[in-house]
């Protein structure tokens, strides 16, 4: 109910004195993560520690009413495990069950995931998008990648004693913020 209208129209008396407001949903925010399972995200525990980062970051979302989009770059090929759906508890058990193993499709889940994006600014355009890609930079080569259609944050995974520095690279070419896991934190 409008407040403000209906009592300067004087004390409402029937049903029909009361005026109301239309209420203006705004777009919900669509979170696409990215997370390199390769097995070099295996060592000193870094993909331990990204869990538990995507475990407050899923808690997160859920809070913020914002859609998630969750592609795996693991084995051979990329694997899209959501599609743009809420954050929910059924991410746990995703979640409990994330690996590592085989090669790094990253480039290929970012070159899907870019495309994937474009597709979905054109469906909802004024849907605000973010994206966050966790990697420890440990592809052996790799072309000039192209920038994501919103804003992206790369967290570097790399816990190795000898950091090889390829995720900054990464997050340069991606027009990304850059941050190391260790230093992460989640901002409400």
């Amino acid at each position: 109910m409008a407040w403000l209208p209906t009592l300067l129209k004087g004390r409402p008396r029937q049903r029909q004195d009361l005026c109301w407001q239309q209420r203006q949903a705004q777009a919900t925010e669509l979170w696409l993560v990215i997370v390199d399972a390769s097995a070099s995200t295996r060592r000193h525990q870094a993909l331990a520690q990204a869990k538990g980062l995507l475990a407050e970051l899923f808690d997160q979302a859920y809070r913020q009413r914002a859609r998630l989009a969750l592609v795996t770059a693991s084995g051979g090929v990329p694997q899209w495990q959501r599609h743009g759906l809420k954050a929910s508890a059924a991410l746990q058990p995703w979640l409990k069950a994330l690996g590592a193993g085989g090669g790094t499709p990253l480039i290929a889940a970012l070159e899907q995931a870019r495309r994937w994006l474009q597709a979905r600014q054109q469906a909802h355009p004024h849907e605000p998008q973010r994206c966050l890609v966790l990697t420890d930079g440990r592809l052996q080569r790799w072309n000039a990648v192209q920038p994501m259609p919103c804003a992206t944050l790369l967290i570097d995974m790399e816990l190795a004693p000898v950091r090889l520095g390829r995720a900054r690279q990464l997050a340069m070419q991606l027009q990304a913020d850059y941050q190391h896991l260790a230093q992460f934190k989640i901002k409400d």
